[in-house]
């Protein structure tokens, strides 16, 4: 509970079996990327005792989630992932795509996958037919691209060393730097809100970027 920030209070907790990377949550449902033990799907409705509802197999180390539609983007080791999560007790498998190295985050709109990949920078792929998620095209950054977050058409990608890459996507198949900011420490990982870029930064914490 964070009602009063000055006295933040753990209401609950649900040990997963691997360890857990990332989380998103939608309708008191936590989708949790908890790396070897794949997708841990937690019904949160009753913030005191999370339960367990349902669990996919990914077969390789999930790092990110997010979720649209009742679809799962799940940025793992070997690419992503793409779930069916409409019925969270028994989610199946739709369409993969295996990006160069392995991806680390995962944001999703308007049918299009902007995925981080740790070894290949910006995968920038079609998921409009689950099935068949095609590659639009990539932009190869120059460190280790740990996070993406999308926003008015600008990808913010958080590069590791290379620190906060600002990529312009309005053209999904010619993506353009616009700008990058060369963080202390390795960048990885970054939110937007309000034009201000929030970066969890390796050595130096949280950075606030204009």
């Amino acid at each position: 509970d964070v009602s009063n920030p000055q006295n933040p209070a753990l209401l609950g907790s649900y040990d997963t079996p691997g360890y857990a990377y990332s989380v998103f949550v939608s309708n008191n449902i936590a989708y949790v990327a908890d790396y070897i033990a794949g997708l841990q799907i937690i019904d949160i409705s009753n913030s005191h005792n999370p339960i367990l509802i349902g669990s996919y197999d990914t077969l390789e180390a999930a790092y990110s989630v997010t979720v649209s539609n009742n679809i799962a983007y799940v940025a793992a080791s070997g690419g992503l992932q793409i779930i069916d999560v409409s019925n969270p007790q028994n989610p199946s498998l739709l369409g993969s795509y295996d990006t160069p190295g392995y991806a680390y985050s995962v944001f999703v709109s308007n049918n299009i996958a902007y995925i981080a990949d740790y070894w290949a920078g910006l995968q920038i792929i079609d998921v409009s037919n689950p099935q068949n998620p095609s590659l639009l095209c990539s932009y190869v950054t120059p460190s280790f691209a740990s996070s993406i977050f999308v926003s008015n058409n600008i990808a913010y990608v958080a590069d590791g060393n290379s620190g906060l890459q600002i990529i312009d996507v309005s053209n999904l198949h010619n993506p353009v730097l616009l700008g990058s900011y060369n963080t202390p420490g390795p960048a990885l990982f970054v939110t937007i809100s309000n034009n201000i870029a929030y970066v969890a930064d390796y050595y130096e914490g949280l950075l606030i970027i204009d």
